[in-house]
């Protein structure tokens, strides 16, 4: 099939019928959450399990099931390595596991792949053996790259059915109620975990911080989880840091920082109800710190900034330039005392964040949101889940979400990485249709979409140097020479790039080195 941004996707696969990408939905739907189970356990019924296999076999982990697993630890992550170890253990095979995102931390699951512990992956973002061994086409089953909103979507919807949920707990007490703010791995908030939890047909904590009933404060309470097991640890928290965490000072990346900056005061965005997102990256962050300037010379105190917050955004909030934070998961160790200690810093479930199923996500809130790419096409997709050569080297997380709900959708991008161009004909892969993105900034100009001629009007008469996407191709690819062949597609598809919506925006191939 050919869906209607001109990708051609399977009709099936593994059994699942497909339904291509048509395009934005307009106006309200109705969808069913499904159902959840409920299970009473009577007074005096212990929820302490001595292991992780306990916990695997209360869970009636057989077979095919399907585990799921949250990323709040991020690179330091022990949790998920530890359980499938476990599983392989115990002789389990053809297993599905739901990650929210996955990590070269979690590099042994390749040998459980290769094992046959492990059929299917479903998870929005990938980078390191894992992602590698998907595309040499090691999974048996193509791997589902979803939104951080699709996932959400997916397990409330029934779509994707959780056997067992297995949470990274920083802090738990006996009778299972948790939070993320204490204890040895304290992460901040545990949003992806939260839409896990309340749709599982059986939720086991592990923490390696088990204290006295009850927990306070309760993130997630004991009504939904129900089993405990106490480890020595459940990771390293100092590897939750994602990338940098301190704004660019490199010249070209500050002048496209300062031009994003200026193309949302052009647009009319920065008074008190002004909703912000950002990435952790350095020129997003120099973004913010743009901004920061201007709403300080204002007195502009805007109303949110959201998403993964980093020490920089909790600096904002000190400083009077939000009312509120609403996050998702926490970047740095700074955001996890901010979350700890202020309570105007709140916290989100991901389906509250971004799930286009439910009645109003925090995404349609937001007044702007800085985006990266690494690659940007003639037609404004963005693709952010492969790199040229054809590897996965990360996946929408929320790209596509807040694409689709800001009011201002700007990627930040410089023309060239090295002397390779990101402004491309054709994006290798589709993470975010171009009918979302509003902006590109570059340092040799702004291309606007074409769908957005009020943008270009507001910011041509602001004296910001407006050009055509095609003008930005031109200075990409000016003076290169001819770049080597990448790695040879074999046409057998070893990926599938949902919208959040569950309809495919395209396929990741297997690559022949």
């Amino acid at each position: 099939m050919k869906n209607s941004i001109g990708r051609f996707v399977p009709d099936w696969v593994d059994g699942q019928r497909l339904k291509p990408y048509a395009g934005l939905t307009a106006g309200p739907e109705v969808h069913r959450r499904v159902e959840t189970s409920l299970r009473s356990f009577p007074r005096g019924t212990p929820k302490l399990l001595g292991s992780i296999r306990e916990g695997l076999d209360a869970a009636c982990v057989r077979d095919g099931s399907t585990i799921s697993f949250h990323h709040h630890l991020r690179n330091g992550d022990a949790v998920a390595n530890a359980v499938l170890k476990e599983a392989a253990e115990m002789g389990l095979r053809d297993l599905t596991v739901a990650a929210s995102s996955i990590f070269p931390v979690h590099a042994p699951w390749v040998e459980l792949i290769e094992a046959g512990v492990v059929r299917k992956i479903y998870t929005a973002y990938a980078a390191g053996p894992v992602a590698d061994a998907v595309v040499r086409g090691k999974l048996p089953s193509p791997i589902t790259m979803h939104s951080h909103g699709g996932r959400a979507r997916l397990v409330e919807s029934g779509a994707l059915r959780i056997d067992a949920a297995f949470v990274a707990a920083p802090t738990a007490d006996g009778a299972g109620n948790l939070n993320g703010v204490q204890g040895p791995s304290a992460c901040g908030t545990l949003g992806y975990a939260e839409t896990d939890v309340g749709h599982a047909a059986t939720v086991i904590a592990i923490t390696d911080n088990l204290v006295p009933y009850p927990a306070c404060p309760i993130s997630i309470s004991q009504d939904y989880v129900d089993y405990v097991v106490a480890v020595p640890s459940i990771g390293n928290r100092s590897q939750i840091v994602s990338g940098t965490t301190r704004p660019t000072d490199e010249p070209i990346g500050l002048e496209i920082a300062a031009t994003a900056a200026k193309v949302i005061d052009a647009v009319g965005l920065l008074d008190e109800n002004f909703g912000f997102q950002t990435g952790a990256g350095g020129i997003s962050l120099a973004v913010a710190s743009c901004l920061r300037e201007t709403m300080l010379r204002r007195g502009v105190t805007g109303s949110f900034a959201a998403g993964g917050i980093t020490g920089y955004l909790v600096d904002m909030l000190e400083q009077g330039l939000f009312r509120s934070l609403l996050d998702v998961q926490c970047f740095d160790l700074r955001a996890v005392d901010s979350f700890r200690d202020n309570p105007r810093h709140q916290a989100m479930s991901a389906s509250m964040y971004a799930n286009p199923w439910n009645k109003g996500a925090v995404v349609n809130q937001l007044s702007a949101m800085i985006l990266g790419a690494a690659e940007v096409d003639l037609d404004f997709n963005v693709n952010v889940t492969t790199a040229s050569d054809g590897r996965i080297i990360g996946g929408s997380g929320g790209h596509s979400d807040t694409a689709a709900g800001a009011k201002l959708a700007i990627v930040t991008t410089r023309l060239r990485a090295g002397n390779v161009p990101k402004i491309v004909e054709r994006v290798r892969t589709i993470t975010t249709p171009g009918e979302t993105v509003d902006v590109v900034v570059t340092e040799a100009g702004v291309a606007v979409n074409p769908l957005r001629g009020d943008v270009k009007e507001r910011l041509v008469c602001a004296g910001i140097k407006v050009v055509p996407i095609e003008a930005l191709y031109d200075d990409a690819h000016r003076g290169l020479e001819k770049r080597p062949a990448s790695p040879t597609a074999t046409g057998g598809v070893v990926g599938i790039v949902e919208y959040r919506d569950g309809t495919v925006l395209d396929v990741i191939e297997r690559i022949c080195e």
